[in-house]
């Protein structure tokens, strides 16, 4: 068995954003779309305030409350748990989107540019008409973890199979396995630690969780 997880700890996250932008290079999305962010979280009062910065995108839930709204079966959960939207059989509607409680999914109409109504020359090289008027999110990089199944490389342990936001985090702070894998990173780190996943009083099993303590 195969359930691909994310872990993500929040004691280590700095708040760079270098995750967000190498989502967006990885995946060329157009401005305004943001397959992966990270909140700034203030708490605490004056002079003791704290800042805590929380990663977010898909959670690629094992129980995805977008799945069940989809009308047309465009979003399905593959065998190795990660939550995908086919494209060609995907119209648009939105459901998904209302459905999401993470926020995770965009649809855009048109091409969208950084600079003005013409792309610069790799946004024309990236430009994507099957991602236009229909419903995208996160992937986990689903092309490279397609790779993995070739070849034999270990997603999360080889960079080349591993999510580009997991390979640029510059604190070290996310990481990336296959949780029904006693012996991957994601298994060893979340036995040893105190973690969390967002929501999980709906039931939808996120399959990012966010590390805070020991254990």
């Amino acid at each position: 068995m195969t359930r691909y997880v994310m872990a993500i700890d929040l004691r280590r996250c700095v708040g760079c954003q270098t995750c967000t932008a190498a989502c967006k290079q990885a995946n060329a999305t157009p401005p305004g779309v943001q397959w992966r962010r990270v909140l700034d979280i203030e708490s605490g009062e004056f002079p003791d305030v704290h800042r805590t910065f929380v990663p977010v995108a898909c959670m690629h839930c094992a129980n995805p409350p977008c799945e069940d709204v989809c009308p047309t079966t465009a979003t399905k959960i593959r065998a190795d748990g990660l939550v995908t939207i086919d494209y060609d059989l995907c119209i648009g509607c939105a459901n998904c989107i209302m459905a999401c409680p993470y926020d995770a999914r965009s649809v855009v109409h048109e091409h969208k540019y950084a600079y003005g109504d013409e792309p610069m020359p790799p946004e024309a090289l990236r430009a994507d008409n099957s991602r236009l008027s229909v419903a995208t999110k996160c992937t986990f990089c689903q092309d490279r973890l397609d790779v993995a199944a070739v070849t034999g490389q270990v997603p999360g342990r080889d960079p080349e199979v591993t999510p580009a936001c997991v390979n640029s985090c510059i604190s070290g702070a996310m990481s990336f396995g296959n949780i029904e894998d006693p012996e991957s990173n994601v298994s060893r780190l979340l036995k040893q630690t105190k973690s969390y996943r967002m929501h999980e009083e709906l039931g939808t099993e996120p399959g990012v969780y966010y590390i805070w303590d020991e254990s």
